[in-house]
């Protein structure tokens, strides 16, 4: 969550910074976004109905890898754990 959150600050710095100076956002509109998102979700529509069809489970595919597809493939995942390394070999033995 925290770099999407990052990500959405820095474009509100960008475009502060972009209405003091006067230049208009290259960003495309509003309508081309909801058009990318749209694309995204749809093309989770055949693996879903294949599952369906199937009598597989989709909650749980919805909730993993549709989710992963379309938020990214860090959404809903916790960061991965790092072991210690005490003797500063580098994990080698």
């Amino acid at each position: 969550m925290m770099p999407y959150l990052l990500s959405a600050g820095a474009g509100i710095l960008v475009g502060v910074i972009y209405a003091l100076i006067g230049v208009r956002s290259p960003a495309p509109p509003t309508i081309a976004l909801i058009g990318l998102l749209g694309m995204l979700v749809g093309e989770q529509v055949v693996p879903v109905v294949k599952r369906l069809i199937a009598g597989e489970p989709v909650v749980a595919f919805i909730q993993t890898d549709c989710a992963r597809h379309v938020l990214g493939p860090h959404a809903g995942v916790a960061a991965p754990q790092v072991e210690s390394d005490p003797a500063g070999k580098g994990g080698k033995a």
